[in-house]
């Protein structure tokens, strides 16, 4: 198709978006989603505030985070969708995994031993307790609790949680978790290089007590710092670690300790679980769970239909066009993530496990062209064209779901194609042969590919729209291979560095944690931009060092790591996210988001079939 053509085309797909809105705004008969604590027979109390709502957009803050009341029936089963145009990786183990949507599935069945409050601080109330050494705030002693078993019957054991960190510290470990978090414990630099039998940081007390002394006591430690998912030795302790991966104990027999087990799995598809009746909180209220994939463009009707109670990610660009559905209710929270568009700065360095950072001999390496591909995009404009405004301009690499640390004063950079032209002529990406496309600072034709994902029904148009939009400021930018990437092809090709892939679009759940050096650190394996320099590092590590215990300095550090990401833009946020989360009438205890006091076990059902929408 002809570059003429296509503005065409895609420009009256926009204003299609346009009209959609309007017309969604102009009929006053979509309704707010419903007070969780109100009879669903009762009338919507913020009905006529939605009648209000002329310019067609729709606020987060709207949303409520919890769904209750009623009766829970015995004997209950529940669909629950896994939203996605992919199949799943069938990865079932939170030592090995690197799928979302793996970990969706993790989630039923193998928890982590802590859980948190509102300001994402470890509590005592999970499957373990902690506690902090008074003398040395380096050590933590951890305990696991009496009643907390695998779902062999087995317990849980001290010895599985060090085996966890050993096994992720192995030299043969083929996953991701050896990051800057795993490694603050001391003596597993050693172990991981064969200079020591052991971890010496590690001290099993009793069968249920473990000892970890780290090497630096951080902020971070109780807010996502300590390792949370033991590994089942007993299962895994005679599989070589390079296998433990592919091992049939992680992909076709996966054990946890969580409110269900997993009965049976149709690889990529779906995964059936059953109750646990020895789950340590108390018997859940299902007997049985089916997780499956759904694809995103036929989510709604699976929904409507009752072919499925809820799931786990609900697409905002189809909110509008949906949320008169008779037999829903909708939460909603701001998501601890951001979509962002990556810059390739050179390669990871397998041999020594670091980044490799060399914009000298990058396509990518110039800080202005950089800046200039961020402030050409109209980020405010796809959160309400394409979202509805349930998506919203990102501004920082800290989202505001951490609202403590977000800087809301630094405005990030700006819509302003005018200065994204100024910085590209300044810094000599200039039009040479008066074709309307700027050529490198050499003088050389530029062309830049661009590696986006496979989604819903905006996946292609919104790859597009940021084509488009550099192109109006002189920019070739071109998909990568033509089209657009399968979810496990993408990451694999952005993982692997691959030289087809110049820039990228890609999405971060950041955790509980606020600290950054997972993400963006030098021994990063997820910093795919490879972006790697002094000062980043220094701020990062001074956000996690002992001054930062400290809330007021640490916000000072991470507000100045906030500000360098924006002057050097490896990546850039796109926008912020809400995540909505569908429910079914009949289902309840429902949640999302962090700090609830809610859990798993106890979402149930009120009646032995879905709601279906208009009945």
């Amino acid at each position: 198709m002809s570059q003429s053509k296509f503005r065409f085309l895609f420009l009256a797909l926009l204003a299609g978006f346009v009209l959609f809105m309007a017309a969604c705004s102009d009929n006053g008969t979509d309704s707010e989603p419903g007070n969780a604590n109100e009879d669903p027979d009762t009338e919507d109390p913020g009905s006529e505030e939605e009648e209000d709502n002329t310019d067609g957009l729709y606020s987060i803050d709207d949303f409520d985070q919890t769904k209750t009341g009623g009766d829970i029936i015995d004997g209950g089963s529940l669909t629950y969708g896994l939203s996605s145009s992919d199949p799943f990786e069938g990865t079932l183990n939170w030592v090995f995994y690197s799928g979302t949507y793996d970990a969706e599935i993790l989630n039923w069945f193998s928890e982590s031993m802590f859980t948190w409050d509102e300001t994402f601080v470890y509590t005592n109330d999970g499957a373990a307790t902690y506690e902090i050494d008074p003398d040395d705030n380096r050590v933590i002693t951890l305990t696991i609790k009496d009643n907390v078993n695998w779902h062999d019957g087995e317990p849980v054991t001290a010895e599985d949680w060090a085996f966890a960190y050993e096994v992720i510290a192995h030299p043969d470990y083929d996953a991701e978790r050896f990051n800057a978090t795993v490694r603050n414990v001391e003596g597993i630099m050693d172990y991981h290089n064969g200079e020591a039998d052991s971890i010496s940081g590690l001290e099993i007390i009793d069968e249920k007590t473990l000892r970890v002394t780290f090497v630096n006591a951080t902020p971070s430690l109780v807010t996502g710092g300590i390792w949370s998912y033991p590994l089942a030795k007993h299962i895994y302790g005679d599989i070589e670690v390079a296998d433990m991966s592919a091992h049939d104990a992680t992909r076709v027999n996966p054990i946890g300790y969580g409110p269900y087990v997993v009965d049976s799995i149709v690889p990529g598809e779906s995964v059936t679980l059953t109750k646990n009746e020895d789950y340590w909180r108390g018997e859940p209220a299902l007997d049985n769970v089916t997780l499956r994939v759904v694809n995103p463009n036929v989510a709604m009707e699976a929904l409507r239909s009752g072919e499925i109670d809820m799931i786990n990610s609900f697409p905002a660009d189809q909110y509008a066009d949906n949320v008169d559905a008779t037999n829903i209710d909708w939460l909603g929270t701001t998501d601890r993530a951001y979509t962002y568009i990556g810059f390739k700065l050179g390669k990871w360095d397998t041999e020594n496990n670091v980044v490799a950072y060399d914009p000298e001999n990058s396509k990518m390496g110039s800080k202005e062209l950089r800046q200039a591909m961020w402030h050409a995009v109209d980020n405010n404009a796809v959160g309400e064209q394409f979202y509805d405004g349930l998506r919203w301009a990102g501004t920082t690499l800290i989202p505001p779901s951490h609202s403590e640390y977000h800087d809301a004063t630094n405005p990030g950079r700006e819509y302003n194609p005018d200065l994204a032209n100024q910085l590209l002529d300044d810094a000599g990406f200039v039009d040479v042969d008066g074709d309307g496309f700027r050529e490198d600072q050499d003088g050389n034709e530029l062309t830049i590919n661009f590696a986006s994902m496979e989604g819903g029904d905006i996946a292609e148009p919104l790859s597009y729209y940021y084509i488009q939009a550099w192109e109006e400021v002189g920019l070739r930018v071109q998909l990568t291979d033509g089209r657009l990437q399968e979810f496990n092809t993408f990451y694999e090709r952005v993982q692997n560095d691959d030289e087809a892939i110049d820039i990228y679009q890609g999405a971060w759940g950041v955790g509980i944690d606020v600290n950054p050096l997972n993400l963006y650190g030098p021994e990063a394996a997820q910093n795919y931009s490879r972006y790697a320099t002094d000062e980043n590092t220094e701020l990062l590590l001074r956000g996690i060092s002992d001054e930062a215990f400290d809330v007021d300095y640490r916000i000072d550090v991470y507000n100045e790591w906030q500000e360098l990401m924006v002057e050097e833009v490896p990546v850039f946020p796109t926008v912020y996210r809400a995540i909505l989360y569908p429910v079914n009438k009949r289902v309840t205890n429902a949640y999302i988001g962090d700090g609830t006091g809610m859990y798993r076990y106890q979402i149930g059902v009120t009646e032995d079939s879905p709601v279906v929408d208009g009945q």
